[in-house]
């Protein structure tokens, strides 16, 4: 209540506010209130409305296995949201710069975390194969820099990157080195953030659950 009094919130913002500090008291990754999350959060709710409707449904698809390899490797199972951030949960998902996938992998970062990329096969493609290579990145990136919101901003900007700003500004803590990161890079962290809240909130907001095209009956195994 203190908090909300010197930071003087309007009723939708102390709204947003209470609701993620119940998410951060369930999480080891910091959930914190600031505009930037506010501004990404109001996003997702007043734009992308479609967006997350879509993620609703198809998450079931996708989001029961993330788990269950985050939970294996022993990492905060919210990090299935990053998908969403990454790809919009589009195993076929490919960005200008090549990176594929639903994690959006590039290149060398997949042949680094075992996944084969040939002209004929391109296992960053393979949703199981690519989320077991993102946890085991993910494990390594907490290894080196103990820090869940250093660890998103190593992921989308590079770890010597983000390791770079911390010696060169003289901090590890992620919102004292916001200012001074790349807008992609500064932005990604807020975005994971607002994923993470509308994802959990939608039912509150009224937003409907699209259900996905996806016919299981059509399938086959080659």
């Amino acid at each position: 209540d203190d908090t909300v009094k010197i930071l003087k919130l309007t009723p939708s913002e102390d709204l947003i506010y209470r609701r993620l500090k119940l998410l951060d008291e369930s999480s080891p990754i910091d959930f914190s209130y600031n505009k930037s999350t506010e501004y990404y959060i109001n996003k997702y709710l007043e734009r992308d409305v479609k967006l997350i409707s879509r993620m609703l449904g198809i998450s079931p698809y996708y989001f029961p296995m993330m788990e269950q390899q985050l939970d294996k490797f022993q990492i905060p199972l919210e990090l299935k949201y990053l998908a969403i951030v990454e790809s919009s949960l589009n195993p076929r998902a490919r960005s200008k710069s090549g990176a594929t996938g639903l994690w959006q992998f590039m290149y060398n970062t997949g042949k680094e975390y075992g996944l084969e990329v040939t002209s004929y096969i391109d296992e960053r493609q393979d949703p199981l194969k690519s989320t077991q290579a993102a946890c085991e990145y993910f494990v390594k990136l907490y290894e080196r820099f103990g820090d869940w919101n250093l660890v998103l901003a190593a992921y989308n900007g590079g770890p010597s990157y983000i390791q770079r700003k911390i010696v060169s500004i003289g901090t590890s803590d992620f919102w004292e080195l916001y200012p001074y990161l790349r807008k992609e890079t500064r932005n990604y962290i807020p975005t994971f953030i607002a994923v993470n809240y509308v994802m959990n909130y939608a039912r509150e907001y009224a937003i409907n659950t699209e259900s996905p095209r996806i016919q299981l009956s059509k399938t086959d195994t080659i």
